[in-house]
């Protein structure tokens, strides 16, 4: 099984988003460089979750719209194991992958789809975890 390990939400105004998701849900944020595409990575929740926390919650982030894109709307990233196979897979389930992986620098290889009824979700091929880490 594929498990959800992220959403994001595109944004209009960097500052706007950031101070509303710090003020309205407490939400820890980290503001990215032009080298990381100006993402606003968003912590939801301590990684040594408290007694009575929802079971596997998931942190994610905020990334500008882009014109050339398409369905940017709030959408979930699912992990898999491997990308391309995963790409097959979708595609042959009545999916549509939507252009090639592209590699984020300390993450992964990620690429975006479309489900069956143009959902617009993503997959990511995590690095590989270091040993003793």
């Amino acid at each position: 099984m594929n498990p959800v390990v992220h959403f994001e939400i595109p944004y209009e105004n960097r500052d706007r988003i950031a101070k509303f998701y710090q003020s309205a849900f407490g939400w820890q944020l980290q503001m990215l460089g032009e080298d990381m595409g100006n993402y606003v990575l968003a912590t939801t929740a301590q990684a040594d979750a408290k007694p009575g926390a929802p079971a596997g919650a998931i942190n994610g982030g905020f990334y500008p719209r882009n014109p050339d894109w398409p369905a940017q709307y709030p959408s979930i990233v699912i992990a898999v194991p491997d990308i391309a196979a995963a790409m097959k897979t979708v595609a042959s389930a009545g999916g549509e992958v939507l252009g090639e992986p592209m590699d984020i620098p300390g993450v992964g290889k990620y690429v975006s789809f479309f489900d069956t009824e143009k959902n617009r979700l993503s997959m990511l091929q995590p690095l590989p975890m270091m040993a003793g880490a």
